[in-house]
């Protein structure tokens, strides 16, 4: 028996499907090892940063049926996904059969870029080691981004603000969108006019020409509009000129997300997802790739599919440059494996950009579209009336048509709205219907989308293509930037956050350092460059730079208050810091100085009682937390140092909790009574995955009890029920 080992129960399903009946298919649900959550077990430095790895939470049961499995097998085949992550998640898989110890067991690797019947049986024919350069690249990036993230989160924890956390990745990506933020803060908008004029031609046909100048004053608009409105209109020169509009190469990983979000609105994690669905049902190539390139078979069957669908004059077959000096690993660009299947897809996501794909690369091997590009100039004489001085500059009106579809007709969506305008030719006379004067002002630089943040990602070489989707929803995620429409805002959090690391560590999330990280990370990848000597020479200097600002780094302010702002005791000005609810000016110049107030300047109050606690006769207070909303009976003072505090449930306005309400929620957690066998008490509780009962650290969920009327009985017999022991996640193909 040969056991084959992949990623996931999908892929495992549909390769199952091209197997014969001497394999055994399947999945190790992604990683089985990973480093430790505490950095001190994680890596040993000292020993040249060797990795201790440890069993993934949950993958327990996994290893030990793989285990099972490899002791029956003749040959074990690792098939894994062609990249470095898949290469190390076959060396993880390698290492722990290794265990075994079982003499002449062959344990192979095997690398595929599509699921296909044809790829898959081509593959099997050709086992090959494990590749240590792209493992230790992928070990590398790990072990790299784990010292970044905890020696730089540690740091803000102590300088900032606790939970805040940084990264090697996320930070300048996080850079990037400050940087844009501080350009629209500081964007001062200027006022301009507009002016348009509706024309009509001696065959009754109208278009819209606008001026070429912008004034800047309301005057100067009013000369402009009152001659332009009584003067005499005329083609000046009608300028016509033919281009090409070439077709787009194939997707890659960044172009695929980029369109996605701008054409169907997916945010990079959807599309990825998608993808990842649409690559192990068998219907598209690996789609972590920065390679432009197809293979010969792929261009074969689009020349067919043009032919049949468009006609074969509109064929051109085409190669395209792949941009990345390190492409990953030969990789062909995203495409269809069966071009005649133009619709596929088990939901709608899938269907819409598997069509998305399909149209990329088919109209990729098609001949150029032909545009015809016109701009009709037009002439304005003043009036007599109103002085042969009189100047008017000219208007004008730019449009475009098509003159041959080529590649179009298959991507129909890449054209654009083409402004018709009528057949005109110089002197020709024409008449005012309308005229318009607008006043506006000048826009601030526009936030990055996601797609364009990928943009900017890939232009400076930051990251890499397979790294982007995760990067946004880690600044995301951790409320450094939110989505305002398809933009994304820095929050203030984010701000602090970027600022505090602009300010000490530019260097380390420069531009220009990441890029070259990530250079030297392909070179490890290529056998170009060693491992530990790679990380050594980051870490020494990096080490000593987080030591020398636990020393002198300070809190980072957001910057000056508005002098106005002075603290009601000592009359110094106020600086502006973040907070749980947000900014806030505070005075820190003497002890005494209880200085905050909200960002316009009035007092922070603090927080009304909601009412008193006819038990205890404390007030009931709702308050705000590092955690959320909360209730707290009394306030903290020498007498009641722990008040006592209760959750409020995620789905409640905390601004609509009554005083009967705050009650109940601090009469969690319930002592319910003691169980029959031990006399320990049984307690009802809300946690944070819902409410539950314990005892003796027996933990049950309630699914169908209220946790603030649950009778003692009641909770005793839940107690009795064999606890259910989940098994998630784990999926092998049988023949």
């Amino acid at each position: 028996m040969k056991l084959l080992i992949v990623e996931s129960p999908a892929k495992a399903k549909t390769i199952g499907k091209y197997v014969g009946s001497d394999y055994e298919v399947v999945a190790s649900v992604g990683h089985i090892r990973d480093l430790p959550k505490s950095n001190k077990k994680a890596i040993d430095i000292e020993g040249g940063f060797i990795p201790h790895y440890e069993i993934s939470k949950g993958k327990e049961r996994v290893v030990a049926e793989i285990r099972q499995l490899a002791k029956k097998a003749d040959e074990i085949l690792l098939a894994t996904d062609p990249d470095r992550e898949g290469e190390a998640i076959a060396w993880h898989l390698a290492e722990e059969i290794k265990k075994l110890k079982i003499k002449d067991l062959k344990v192979r690797r095997v690398s595929y870029h599509e699921i296909t019947k044809e790829a898959i049986e081509e593959a099997l024919k050709h086992p090959r080691d494990i590749d240590q350069n792209l493992r230790k690249a992928q070990e590398a990036r790990r072990v790299l981004d784990r010292l970044v993230g905890y020696d730089l989160s540690g740091l803000i924890w102590k300088k900032v603000r606790y939970g805040l956390s940084a990264g090697r990745v996320q930070s300048p990506a996080l850079r990037i969108l400050m940087e844009k933020e501080r350009e629209i803060r500081a964007f001062k908008p200027e006022t301009f006019f507009v002016i348009s004029a509706k024309l009509e031609t001696e065959k009754k046909e109208s278009f819209t020409a606008v001026c070429e100048e912008e004034p800047k004053t309301k005057k100067e608009a009013d000369e402009i509009y009152d001659v332009a409105k009584n003067g005499k209109w005329k083609v000046l020169d009608v300028v016509e000129t033919e281009t090409k509009r070439s077709p787009r190469a194939p997707f890659t990983t960044s172009t695929l997300q980029q369109t996605a979000s701008t054409r169907l609105g997916f945010s990079p994690k959807r599309t990825m997802m998608t993808a990842q669905k649409l690559y192990e049902a068998g219907h598209i190539t690996y789609m972590r790739t920065d390679s432009a390139t197809m293979a010969g078979s792929a261009l074969l069957q689009i020349k067919q599919v043009v032919s049949k669908k468009y006609g074969a004059n509109l064929h051109q077959t085409r190669v395209f440059k792949t941009k990345s000096k390190n492409a990953q690993e030969a990789h062909e660009a995203i495409r269809p494996t069966h071009f005649e299947k133009e619709n596929i897809g088990h939901s709608e996501d899938q269907k819409r950009l598997y069509k998305l794909i399909w149209e990329r690369s088919v109209s990729s091997q098609m001949k150029d579209a032909k545009v015809m590009r016109t701009k009709i100039i037009t002439e304005v004489s003043p009036s007599t009336s109103l002085g042969t001085e009189k100047f008017v500059p000219n208007f004008s009106a730019n449009g475009s048509r098509i003159l041959e579809d080529g590649w179009l007709l298959c991507d129909s969506r890449a054209k654009r709205e083409d402004v018709i305008l009528p057949k005109l030719k110089q002197n020709d006379d024409l008449n005012l219907l309308n005229i318009e004067k607008l006043e506006k002002q000048t826009e601030p630089p526009n936030r990055y989308s996601e797609a364009g943040l990928i943009k900017e990602l890939e232009k400076r070489g930051i990251g890499r293509p397979s790294t982007y989707a995760s990067t946004i929803n880690t600044i995301i995620e951790r409320e450094y930037v939110e989505k305002d429409g398809k933009t994304l805002k820095p929050t203030d959090t984010g701000d602090v956050v970027s600022t505090f690391l602009e300010d000490n560590f530019e260097e380390y999330i420069s531009d220009t350092f990441t890029a070259e990280m990530e250079d030297e990370l392909d070179d490890i990848a290529l056998g170009k460059r060693e491992y530990e000597p790679t990380l050594r020479e980051f870490y020494k200097p990096f080490l000593k730079e987080i030591k020398d600002k636990e020393k002198t780094a300070k809190l980072t302010t957001l910057g000056d208050a508005d002098p106005k702002l002075k603290c009601p005791l000592c009359h110094s000005g106020m600086i502006i810091k973040l907070g749980r609810g947000g900014k806030f000016l505070s005075c820190d110049k003497f002890p005494e100085c209880s200085g905050m107030r909200n960002i316009d300047g009035s007092e922070i109050k603090e927080a009304e009682a909601l009412g008193t606690d006819p038990e205890t006769k404390l007030p009931v207070f709702v308050m705000d937390g590092r955690f959320g909303p909360y209730i707290q009976l009394g306030v903290k003072d020498e007498k009641n140092k722990k008040p006592r505090r209760s959750s409020i449930p995620k789905d409640k306005n905390p601004n609509e909790v009554t005083l009967e309400e705050a009650l109940k929620y601090l009469s969690l957690p319930r002592e319910l009574g003691p169980y029959p066998e031990t006399g320990e008490t049984i307690s009802a509780n809300v946690g944070r995955f819902g409410p539950y009962i314990v005892h003796q650290k027996d933990f049950r969920s309630l699914k169908e009890d209220d946790v603030y009327t649950i009778t003692l009985e009641r909770a005793i017999e839940i107690l009795k029920e064999p606890k259910k022991v989940g098994r998630r996640g784990w999926k092998k193909k049988t023949k």
